[in-house]
């Protein structure tokens, strides 16, 4: 049994998947958090800094686990997550430090192993997506145009995914939407996408302000 199966939840909602002609329900949509960034810019782990008690990373998991059958945690080990998430977390392919693509590799090829249908994901700096997001980005594949590491992918783009890795082109994930013909999808707001401790206190204040 997969882990999708055990773990069901989800609302059940039917989600699209273009080119497929059928429906796919939620418990088949793998959350996917894309955690093994350096955080260069941030200049400490931005998994773990925090925002309103929470850190980045749990606020991620917890977004996604309202639209996903289950939710796991790229690029990290579990001795460095767990009392943050609780989550499973499974590894960058086919090796740490390629960026957004190993992540989204590892990702893909454990959806797929797991009987998942699609994947979505999301970094750790991208709080306060909307709550229609799933709807917004059916069918899959597509992506939040601004930040396209947010986006929703069928299982069977790990063999693209593979080969972009191991090809001598763009390792990006614009080129991966490039190559999937990935719908580009603009959000009603921009999105926000934390890089610095600038952009974090930035949003710490608008927060403090509404009164959130």
């Amino acid at each position: 049994m997969g882990l999708g199966e055990r773990l069901g939840g989800g609302a059940g909602a039917m989600i699209q998947t273009a080119g497929r002609g059928c429906s796919m329900e939620r418990k088949l949509i793998l959350g996917a958090v894309l955690a093994g960034g350096q955080s260069t810019r941030f200049g400490s782990d931005k998994a773990l800094a925090e925002l309103d008690g929470h850190t980045l990373l749990e606020r991620a998991v917890a977004q996604l686990e309202g639209w996903c059958g289950a939710v796991v945690v790229i690029g990290r080990n579990e001795a460095e997550v767990q009392g943050e998430s609780g989550v499973r977390c499974v590894p960058d392919w086919p090796a740490p430090g390629l960026g957004p693509l190993g992540g989204m590799a590892g990702a893909l090829r454990f959806a797929r192993d797991q009987g998942f249908a699609a994947v979505l994901t999301c970094g750790v700096d991208s709080p306060g997506l909307p709550g229609d997001l799933l709807q917004l980005l059916a069918f899959a594949p597509a992506y939040v145009g601004d930040q396209p590491v947010v986006g929703l992918w069928p299982v069977a783009a790990a063999d693209t995914v593979a080969a972009i890795l191991g090809g001598t082109g763009r390792h990006s994930m614009r080129a991966l939407a490039e190559a999937l013909g990935a719908r580009a999808v603009a959000l009603p707001t921009p999105s926000a996408n934390i890089n610095t401790p600038a952009d974090l206190a930035a949003l710490r204040a608008g927060s403090a302000s509404s009164g959130q």
